[in-house]
Order: C-alpha cells, then sequence, then structure tokens
C-alpha cells in the first residue's frame, strides 16, 4: 500500500489499537486515538509511566492498527517509533491536540494538564503499511 494514502486514511480515522513488545516477547495492546504530524509521522499521546512507552524505549519497533468508526475499514501501520518527552513534547502535543480536537478552549490549562500527566508524544516512522483491499 502506498504510504501516502495510509496516511490519508490515519487523518480521517483516528480510532487505533497500538502494539508494542513486552520484555518478553508477547505483544501488548493499547487502545489510542491516532493522528498524523507535520511529517508524516503516525502520532500518540501518552503518559511517560505507561507500559507502551517502556516498551518502545527498549524496542521501539510498532505496529498500530487503525481502523474506521464504523470497523469495516481498517489499515495497519508498521513502523519505529521514538517517545518525544517534556519539555520538548509541549508544542508537539499543542499540534495532536488541534488536529484531533481543534481548538482548546484554555490552551494554558490545556498545558498545565499535558506537564502534571507528564504527558509524551509517540512519534512513528511508518515503514510498511496495508492493506488496501479486503480480502
Amino acid at each position: 500500500m502506498d504510504l501516502d494514502a495510509a496516511r490519508d486514511f490515519v487523518k480521517a480515522n483516528h480510532r487505533a489499537v497500538l502494539a508494542t513488545t513486552r520484555r518478553d516477547g508477547r505483544p501488548q495492546l493499547s487502545a489510542v486515538v491516532v493522528g498524523v504530524d507535520s511529517e508524516g509521522r503516525a502520532v500518540v499521546s501518552s503518559r511517560e509511566t505507561a507500559m507502551k512507552v517502556r516498551n518502545l524505549r527498549r524496542d521501539p519497533r510498532v505496529s498500530i492498527c487503525v481502523m474506521s468508526n464504523d470497523f469495516r475499514d481498517w489499515r495497519q501501520l508498521d513502523g519505529t517509533a521514538d517517545v518525544l518527552s517534556l519539555p520538548d513534547a509541549m508544542e508537539p502535543l499543542v499540534d495532536y491536540y488541534r488536529q484531533m480536537q481543534g481548538e482548546h478552549p484554555d490552551w494554558d490549562d490545556y498545558r498545565r494538564a499535558m506537564a502534571a500527566e507528564r504527558r509524551v508524544l509517540v512519534r512513528v516512522t511508518i515503514e510498511r503499511a496495508g492493506p488496501d483491499v479486503r480480502g
């Protein structure tokens, strides 16, 4: 599948399941909201202490299954993740929120909440995507 077509699918569909690898090699799955940043990476907000973040710091390989709201269509994205922590993550987290929700009624309050929750931004460089047909 064309990676730009996969990015377009993610821009229109934000419900996903993120798969990381546990220390014992088994998958760890997390329901997430996913977007696409200005550099074409899939992006997910998380917390510094989340298991998926710990897993990604150890093994950055990741898969994301992005689904349409009606679950009739989906795409799998495979790639390599990096975790952007605060304070560097703050403005990218603002961009992520804008993409998902639009303008926040109080950006100062949003920034305080991101700091209190120790938010990070997981950025996935998409290396492979599919399927683009049903089977």
